[in-house]
Formats: structure tokens, C-alpha cells, sequence
């Protein structure tokens, strides 16, 4: 019995890994779309508005992770799934451009931009890879379950800000949730694939390509920020402080993450939940720097005077939701905890509870709060790079 032919634009075995020039350049977009989270969140610092913000994040989350991996199974050098990143990129700039309003008046653009995407993509994939059926039932199972979840993202820009969260949100966890069971479909079962869904180091570069672009929206918020102020001492020293905040999320992520993004037992994904987790990982780290990011932004604005507990919670939280995902990715791919970063979290989390418990004693201004958090990031960096560096020399020391 002849094999089914694969798809001529499937990713051919032995090509090169990296991450094109197209794909980086898609990613230029998410500094955009992660800096209207962060202010939009600003804006609105309630418990509300972070669950606005979580909802947006997630599903703006979700357009890059399946783009990253399109370009991962499918051949990026081919003119049309070329277009169709340039398509999905345009469609991004909406979602971004709606972002500040998609919970009031333009809601239907976002929902209109999610939903362009995922037909582009589709129309593209279905047609692409009906040559060999298992590979072109991989897109119609995605196709299916978006078919599912387009009714509660429809119906929410038809009603109230609280009905459009409950519908978003339940819509938005459909999206990330089936593709952790394996989009199951009927008729065509769910994707377990027993062959190479994605080539590690691909799909390792492009992790650390799109923190590398959170961090660079943190850099631009921290500048603009700056250049808006009125350069008093206070200012430019919260400046320089969250600069700093930016280098230690920076040293923190490739000291640890750097060195085991693509193990050999990452290499060959035979289930897809490993690699959602990679991403979903990956997503709270980012979600961290966006609200680094706002945090430091306010801090820069207002630097002295009491903090108030909404932006103390976003100072702290920053850095605590960035630990947290670091540990929980170095606990998916290595089945380890990162002992030294959940106390760093425990720590940030201390503080806050003191602050709301007593804060008449912990009243500290917003900069000194900023300062606490660095402090708490560079001891966990100094902490684990002392236990690393101990680790080698007793691995190098001949033993007797």
C-alpha cells in the first residue's frame, strides 16, 4: 500500500531551524500589542481590569503561539505561508489597535481581527495539505474547535462589559484548552502525533525571540515614560531603576531557561501537550513583563508618596508572575523545582500581604517598593549563579 504524498508545503526534514527573517518580523508587532496591554491595564488597575487584560493576553497569545508553530511544521521560505504571516500580522495590528476599547466600542474589531486570522490560516492549511489526510486533519481539528468557540466571541460584543468578560474568558479558555487535549473532533479523534511536531531548536528560538520582544516593550514603556516626565530627580531615578528590572528579567531568563529550552527530550514532541506547556509557560513569564512594565511606568510617573495597594500589587507581582512561570517551565522540561525562585516568590508575596496588613508600618514610597522587588530578583540571580558555579567545580573536582 503506497503512503499518502506529504504536502509541498510541509517543512522538509534536515532544513535549516532558525527562525527567518519573516518570522522575527512578525514578532516586531507584539511590542506594539504588549505595550497597549500594559498601558491599557495601567489605565485601569482593578481587579477587573487585570482579568480584561489576562482575557486580551491570552487570545493575542494564542494567534502567536499557532503562528509559531505554522512556521515550524510548514516551509516559512514559500510564498504563500509567507503571505499568510503578513496576514496574520495585519490582522495582529487590529487586535492591537482595538485593545484599549475591545471591552467597550470596539469590541467587534478585535473579535473580527481573531477571527480574520484563524480563516486566513485555515484557508490556507485545509486546502494546502489535502494531499495527505492525517496531516490536513491536523488544521481541520483547530478549524473545528474555533468553529465551537466563535459563538461566545461573537456574542460578547453584543452585550454588557461584565457579560462580554464571562463570554471572553470562557471562549478564550476553550481556544488554549483544547488544544491541550488534542482539538478531539468527531470523526477525526484528536492530534497524537507519533512523528516530529516540532523541531526543538525552532521552536526554542522562537521562545526566546518573543520574550526578547516583551522585554523590548518593557525598554520602550521605560523610555517614553521617561521622556514624558518632568526629569525631576525622583523621576529619572525610577528610570534607571526599571531599567535595571529589565536587565535582571533579562539575566534571570537566560542564566536558567536559556539552558534547557531545547533538550533532547523536547526535540521529538510525540503528544501535544509538551509543547502547549512550553508555550503556556512561556505565556506567564511574558504576562510578568507586561505588568513589570506597568508597574515601573507608574512608578516613573509618581515615584515618591504612599503606594497605593493596586500599584504596590502590580510592582510586586510583576516579577513574582515572571519567577512563576520560569519555575513552572523548569518543571515541565526538567521535572525539577526551582527551589531558590519559589522563596523569591514567597518574598515578593510577603511583602504585599504586609503592606495590606499593616500599612501604616510597610508605607513605602512606589520607588522604594521598585527597589525591593530588584533586590529580590539580583539576590535570586547571585543565589543561583554561586550554586551553579559551585555545582561545576565540584563536578570538575577528581574524586578521591
Amino acid at each position: 500500500m503506497t503512503s499518502a504524498p506529504l504536502p509541498r508545503i510541509l517543512r522538509r526534514r534536515g532544513e535549516p531551524e532558525y527562525p527567518t527573517f519573516l518570522e522575527l518580523f512578525f514578532d516586531l508587532v507584539y511590542i506594539f500589542l504588549l505595550s497597549r496591554l500594559a498601558t491599557s491595564l495601567g489605565e485601569n488597575l482593578t481587579v477587573r481590569g487585570a482579568a480584561q487584560t489576562a482575557v486580551l493576553l491570552l487570545a493575542a497569545w494564542w494567534v502567536w503561539v499557532l503562528t509559531a508553530w505554522l512556521t515550524d511544521l510548514f516551509d516559512p521560505r514559500l510564498p504563500i505561508i509567507q503571505a499568510t504571516v503578513l496576514l496574520v500580522m495585519l490582522g495582529t495590528l487590529l487586535m492591537a489597535i482595538a485593545t484599549p476599547y475591545a471591552f467597550g466600542r470596539y469590541g467587534w474589531l478585535f473579535v473580527a481581527a481573531y477571527f480574520g486570522i484563524h480563516l486566513v490560516r485555515d484557508a490556507v492549511l485545509i486546502p494546502g495539505t489535502r494531499v495527505n489526510r492525517p496531516i490536513q486533519a491536523r488544521s481541520v481539528r483547530v478549524f473545528f474547535w474555533f468553529g465551537i468557540t466563535v459563538a461566545p466571541w461573537v456574542a460578547g460584543v453584543f452585550v454588557d462589559e461584565t457579560a462580554r468578560l464571562v463570554l471572553w474568558s470562557l471562549a478564550v479558555a476553550v481556544d488554549l484548552g483544547s488544544a491541550r487535549i488534542g482539538w478531539p473532533t468527531p470523526g477525526l479523534g484528536r492530534t497524537e502525533l507519533a512523528s516530529q511536531i516540532f523541531t526543538g531548536l525552532h521552536l526554542s528560538e522562537r521562545h526566546r525571540a518573543i520574550f526578547i520582544v516583551a522585554l523590548g516593550e518593557l525598554i520602550l514603556s521605560t523610555g517614553t515614560g521617561l521622556a514624558r516626565s518632568g526629569f525631576t530627580a525622583g523621576q529619572v531615578t525610577a528610570g534607571a531603576v526599571a531599567f535595571v528590572s529589565a536587565v535582571l528579567l533579562f539575566q534571570l531568563y537566560f542564566q536558567r531557561v536559556n539552558r534547557i529550552l531545547a533538550p533532547p527530550s523536547v526535540t521529538t514532541v510525540e503528544r501535544v501537550r509538551p509543547g502547549t506547556s512550553t508555550s503556556y509557560t512561556h505565556l506567564v513569564m511574558v504576562a510578568g513583563v507586561v505588568l513589570v512594565s506597568t508597574g515601573t511606568s507608574m512608578v516613573i510617573a509618581r515615584p515618591s508618596g504612599g503606594t497605593p495597594v493596586d500599584v504596590m500589587a502590580a510592582i510586586l507581582g510583576g516579577p513574582a508572575l515572571f519567577l512563576l512561570g520560569s519555575v513552572l517551565f523548569d518543571a515541565v522540561v526538567t521535572a525539577r523545582i526551582l527551589w531558590s525562585r519559589v522563596l523569591a516568590v514567597v518574598v515578593l508575596a510577603v511583602v504585599l500581604l504586609c503592606s495590606l496588613v499593616a500599612p501604616a508600618v510597610f508605607r513605602l514610597p512606589p520607588l522604594t517598593v521598585l527597589v525591593v522587588a530588584n533586590l529580590v530578583l539580583l539576590l535570586t540571580l547571585v543565589g543561583e549563579g554561586l550554586a551553579a558555579r559551585r555545582g561545576r567545580i565540584e563536578a570538575a573536582a577528581p574524586a578521591h
